[in-house]
């Protein structure tokens, strides 16, 4: 039964994966149209009604879901993952998909360093050994030493920055709150804060791309719903190296539909990248193993 619940739990992942890949290239789009801070706002709006639908038919309904010893901690996770949002959305028109998604796949790398400084938790020689080869592939695929470098570079890993560091609050806060409270302020405290600001950078659409933003809105409903019923079936350390499967998704819908290209630098820097970040990953399940043991 295990076994079975690993496979579902792996291909529920693949499938999340593709879908917020989809999600990229549709903000791709809108992005590249209208200001990155109203697409996203629009985005929460129906990602809050979401929330605020899944909650509502749990036990305890809205008001358990909300309850929390941490509403600071909560809200400040909220406004950290919108913000990481924006910024990944601005790097997707700066940049395209493939290299932001290629400097982003370096997060998980990030959430091994900053876990000792924020969560108190012990990294030993062997990841930090893969921490430093995982930058290195970040600075391969960032190209520094080749003629002047390109500060718009630097967004996608500001976006990782800030991804893992609302992963690292994330697991700070599973300490007192169920995942369905973190998954409700996330929701509802994000959607108010892009409301007070994006609403300042409303622009008319046209209805072709209203089309594209009510499956923009669907698809993050239904990437979150999938990766939900994911980490109900499967352990999390299991499915999360497929997670990576979202980098080849996204490269692939780049070259294809957008006509980016892939420079060697992005290739190799990327692989090195997903193999330290893979290695970390397996790291940190080995040690859960032999503390249980």
């Amino acid at each position: 039964m295990s076994e079975q619940n690993t496979r579902a739990g792996i291909w529920l992942m693949v499938l999340t994966t593709f879908i917020f890949a989809m999600q990229d290239g549709i903000s791709r789009h809108l992005a590249g149209e209208y200001n990155v801070l109203m697409v996203v706002m629009i985005r929460y709006w129906f990602f809050a009604a979401f929330v605020m639908a899944v909650a509502s038919r749990k036990a305890g309904g809205l008001r358990a879901a909300a309850a929390t010893e941490q509403p600071f901690v909560q809200g400040f996770r909220a406004v950290l993952l919108v913000t990481e949002i924006c910024v990944m959305v601005l790097g997707f028109t700066l940049l395209g998909l493939v290299e932001s998604h290629a400097v982003f796949a370096c997060y998980p790398l990030l959430i091994a360093a900053l876990s000792g400084p924020v969560l108190g938790e012990r990294v030993g020689w062997r990841r930090w050994a893969a921490i430093g080869v995982g930058f290195l592939g970040v600075i391969i695929i960032l190209e520094p030493g080749f003629g002047v470098f390109d500060p718009r570079a630097v967004v996608p890993l500001c976006s990782a920055l800030m991804f893992a560091l609302y992963g690292l609050l994330t697991r700070f806060v599973a300490r007192k709150d169920s995942a369905a409270t973190s998954f409700f302020w996330t929701g509802t405290v994000g959607s108010v804060a892009m409301t007070v600001v994006g609403l300042w950078f409303w622009e008319p659409m046209t209805a072709v791309d209203w089309a594209w933003m009510a499956l923009l809105c669907v698809t993050g409903a239904a990437g979150h719903f999938t990766l939900i019923k994911c980490y109900e079936v499967a352990e999390a350390s299991a499915v999360q190296p497929f997670a990576y499967l979202q980098l080849v998704f996204a490269a692939s819908l780049g070259i294809v539909v957008f006509g980016e290209s892939i420079e060697w630098n992005v290739v190799l820097g990327a692989g090195i990248v997903v193999a330290a970040g893979l290695f970390t990953l397996w790291r940190a399940r080995a040690r859960e193993l032999e503390q249980v043991e």
